[in-house]
């Protein structure tokens, strides 16, 4: 650790005018002055880790602010008020990246700590490997969910660098440390389209977790090191030669697989070593689909195919849309290697579109069918910054700088997600809406944890229950043993709440609270007229049933809400008939007006003419208020309600006309006095994504629409619904409609046919 002395010395190595200006060189000298001879808890110098970041990053055409977070992430540990001398040495910028990389670096083994919390929750095995996979996707989401997607380049660089120190020193890292590599730092690599890193922190880890079986996989791939790579140079020179006499213009690329991917299709396939054709694997990409077909024949004709390793995906794409022709061919030493052919727009929707392989890559041995797509909003956010990552390594050598700085700003802002991540105490990752509050967080872990919230501490602080939360922080809940939720919280301009769960939850409490109440009152009414009447000996479960109530509860729900009235209970218990005699006319109105046509109310209909005719809605073209309908006389089913458009209609009164009756709408329905529901199909056509079918219900809870059946489909990543929905009017029906269209990915919303 550096003294006092040394720090100030380094302090007044750095000039304190122009902090945006100072170079690479003067950081790294303040580094060296700065921590001197120190070490990592890995026991790695930190300048040396220092400085193999750098050499990493340089591969990856970062930014200077990005090479000098590098360096200072780790130094910024050495002196006191951080933020200040940050700020004020190096600028805003810095700063920033220094402060979130350290927060991703206290986030270090949160996924192994978590994982032995839910091994100890879930008795059984599919339960522990569920929700640890669950938690592992979370974390992943967590660390991308980072604004400046630079602070997640520095991570990965840190703990390849950290890996290949451990390699060198020939020293074994604990098991938390590859198993973390593998869960979390690769597949975000191969998300993010980082391809260097991905392949060396994939083979560095499993060569820590599997020694074995890495040295046997090396060792057969080491045996001619030397041939491979130079029959990998000769083949592709030989292939563009003849490409280039045939006159077609294609990118020709050639590739090892690395010694981990090699492992996991073994696994997955359940195959040898020899069986696999693509240890050497090469990519040709053409103008169009003419020239795959043209450049299949000229590789067929310059090696032998192999017929049953040839599979043809532009002819007949996999489940997720991608498109390829692979085929494996023979080479002149008697050596198999796959080719691959596809045009430039099939190669972009591979790396970028819903086939884009991360995801059905990071499967498993379970992911080689290809039937994992995109998920919706999310994974276009990732092909979005896998693009701007990509465009950045592009320009970044053959544009003037001022376009690789746009570049770069647009990767400064670069959100890929609408979710916030946070930690509960013992490491378990929750995903939130942004804004959420420590209330949300309480009421997503459990009902009752939330009502009984009073207090919070957000990593270790106590804050109000209003504060926002952030990414990565640790959030811990004070409670009272007995309570309620204050109905502040329900107030939106305190933003107490952002979930739209927590607030249900808190509105069903207090509407328990006021039924609680209401049913108290009804109960010391009809108590008190028992009283007065001398019964109160009665069975009051026998009096509800008598009066036509389910339970004694209902009976007091109703009298306190003056819905049911005391006179008729008195009339109940003197002996008149209950059924005819007891029930107001007004309240029978109003529980027939109160139903649904779909259980056999009246529907609304007159047919003109005839009074008392049983009328039924068709399922057909299910009419509703205000609609022109038409109807058809039915056989032992009355007349059936139609609208005028509706083709089953047009089909049958061709067939009879002399069944078509004139039907009109009733003036109390036309005029809303009514309140009766009718059915009415929905159908919607969306991207599919995860929570599609929850933000739909959502728009159906907040418009008080009751749905009576659902029928869903999915292909191609797009989903296909149909509700079946309960409805007052066409308004509403309309308003739905409109609010349906507008929910993420929906791209229409109409009422069925």
């Amino acid at each position: 650790m550096t003294n006092s002395s040394q720090i100030s010395l380094a302090m007044d190595e750095i000039s304190v005018t122009a902090p945006l200006l100072v170079t690479l060189d003067e950081v790294i000298s303040f580094g060296d002055l700065l921590c001197g001879d120190a070490v990592l808890s890995s026991g790695e110098p930190v300048m040396a880790h220092a400085r193999g970041m750098l050499s990493i990053l340089d591969t990856l055409h970062v930014d200077a602010a990005t090479h000098q977070a590098a360096v200072l992430f780790s130094a910024s540990e050495f002196f006191n008020n951080t933020e200040d001398v940050l700020t004020k040495k190096f600028g805003v910028e810095v700063a920033g990246l220094v402060f979130d990389v350290r927060k991703l670096q206290r986030l270090s083994g949160v996924g192994s700590r978590g994982a032995k919390v839910l091994t100890k929750k879930n008795g059984r095995n599919r339960d522990v490997v569920s929700a640890r996979k669950t938690q592992v996707e979370a974390l992943r989401k967590m660390l991308l969910a980072f604004q400046d997607v630079r602070v997640v380049m520095i991570r990965l660089a840190s703990r390849l660098q950290t890996l290949r120190w451990y390699v060198a020193v020939k020293k074994e890292p604990s098991a938390d440390v590859s198993h973390e590599v593998l869960d979390i730092y690769a597949p975000l690599a191969n998300r993010l389209g980082i391809w260097q890193l991905k392949w060396e922190l994939e083979d560095l880890a499993f060569r820590f977790q599997q020694p074995c079986t890495y040295r046997r996989i090396a060792k057969l791939l080491d045996e001619k090191r030397v041939e491979r790579q130079s029959f990998i140079h000769e083949a592709v020179a030989r292939l563009r030669e003849e490409l280039a006499c045939s006159e077609i213009n294609a990118e020709v690329s050639g590739r090892p697989k690395h010694i981990f991917s090699i492992w996991k299709k073994m696994r997955g396939k359940a195959i040898d070593f020899a069986e696999l054709y693509d240890v050497h694997a090469f990519r040709v990409i053409v103008d169009d689909v003419k020239d795959c077909y043209t450049v299949l024949g000229i590789i067929h004709n310059l090696w032998q195919p192999i017929p049953k390793e040839f599979d043809d995906y532009i002819s007949r794409p996999k489940p997720n849309g991608y498109k390829s022709l692979h085929t494996v061919v023979i080479g002149d030493d008697g050596r198999a290697f796959e080719v691959q052919i596809r045009t430039q727009e099939m190669h972009h929707f591979a790396e970028y579109g819903v086939a884009a392989h991360w995801r059905y890559k990071e499967e498993g041995f379970h992911g080689y069918s290809g039937d994992f797509s995109a998920n919706g909003v999310y994974d276009q956010k990732i092909a979005w910054l896998r693009q701007l990552l990509a465009w950045k390594d592009d320009v970044s050598d053959t544009v003037a700088a001022d376009t690789a700085a746009q570049s770069w700003e647009q990767l400064k802002h670069a959100s890929i997600d609408d979710h916030i991540y946070v930690l509960t105490p013992q490491a378990r990752v929750i995903s939130l809406p942004q804004g959420a509050t420590p209330i949300d967080f309480a009421y997503h872990l459990h009902s009752e944890l939330g009502h009984r919230c009073r207090g919070a501490r957000v990593d270790g602080a106590m804050v109000p229950l209003n504060t926002q939360l952030h990414n990565g922080q640790t959030v811990e809940i004070v409670t009272v043993k007995q309570g309620g939720p204050s109905r502040d919280w329900l107030n939106t301009q305190l933003c107490y709440l952002q979930s739209y769960r927590a607030r249900q939850k808190v509105r069903a409490w207090f509407n328990a609270i006021d039924l609680e109440e209401t049913i108290a009152y009804g109960r010391t009414m009809v108590e008190k007229t028992l009283q007065r009447e001398g019964k109160t000996s009665v069975n009051l479960e026998d009096l509800a049933s008598r009066l036509g109530f389910k339970s004694p509860e209902s009976l007091y729900a109703s009298v306190a809400k003056e819905e049911y009235s005391l006179r008729q209970v008195e009339q109940a218990l003197v002996g008149n008939d209950p059924i005819s005699d007891v029930r107001d006319d007004a309240v029978i109105a109003k529980k027939s007006l109160d139903t649904s046509v779909t259980q056999g109310a009246s529907s609304g209909v007159l047919v003109v003419g005839v009074d008392a005719l049983l009328t039924q809605l068709a399922k057909c073209c299910r009419p509703v208020p205000p609609d022109r309908i038409v109807g058809f006389v039915t056989c032992g089913k009355g007349v059936s309600i139609h609208l005028e458009k509706c083709l089953s209609f047009a089909s049958m009164r061709k067939r009879a006309p002399e069944r078509v009756i004139q039907t009109t709408w009733s003036t109390d329905v036309l005029e809303g006095r009514g309140k009766a529901t009718y059915p009415v199909d929905i159908q919607i056509e969306a991207m599919d994504r995860q929570d599609l079918l929850r933000d739909i219900s959502e728009v159906f809870s907040r418009e008080k629409l009751n749905v009576t059946a659902v029928s869903t489909k999915s292909h191609s990543s797009q989903a296909f619904m149909q509700f079946t929905v309960e409805i007052g009017d066409s308004g509403q029906l309309q308003r739905a409609l409109t609010l349906l269209s507008n929910v993420i990915g929906v791209a229409s919303a109409r009422r069925g046919k």
